[in-house]
């Protein structure tokens, strides 16, 4: 079992900047990669950013690449999602899910376990 707890979201202005964190807790928690969706009012849940077990590789939604950066600390089990330039359209509210390190980025059925959510918003 792996238990995510979001947090870091908020209201902000266009152009301005969040970062939003993942806490991560459970026996096997060293086992999982973290990835990060969102999912806006009348819409899917759809992919954000991902970073590789190991570290050396991340991927990113067209839509917020150059803008958004994903990390984790691993000596906190804990994932962060660093969040520039903000939109109006960035407004959802994002999820932290773990998938098995071995499983394929992005694909909402690879991840095993999800967090609560925490809303963003970003006025124009």
């Amino acid at each position: 079992q792996v238990q995510l707890v979001e947090s870091g979201g908020g209201l902000v202005q266009a152009g301005g900047s969040l970062r939003l964190s993942c806490a991560a807790s459970g026996r096997t928690v060293s086992s999982y990669a973290m990835d990060w969706f969102r999912q806006a009012p009348g819409k899917e849940r759809e992919f954000v950013a991902a970073r590789s077990w190991s570290g050396t590789s991340t991927y990113y939604a067209d839509s917020v690449k150059g803008r958004f950066t994903i990390s984790r600390d691993n000596a906190k089990n804990t994932v962060y999602l660093q969040m520039n330039s903000l939109k109006p359209e960035d407004t959802g509210v994002y999820y932290c899910a773990a998938r098995p390190r071995t499983a394929v980025p992005g694909t909402v059925a690879e991840y095993a376990y999800w967090g609560q959510g925490t809303q963003v918003t970003v006025s124009s």
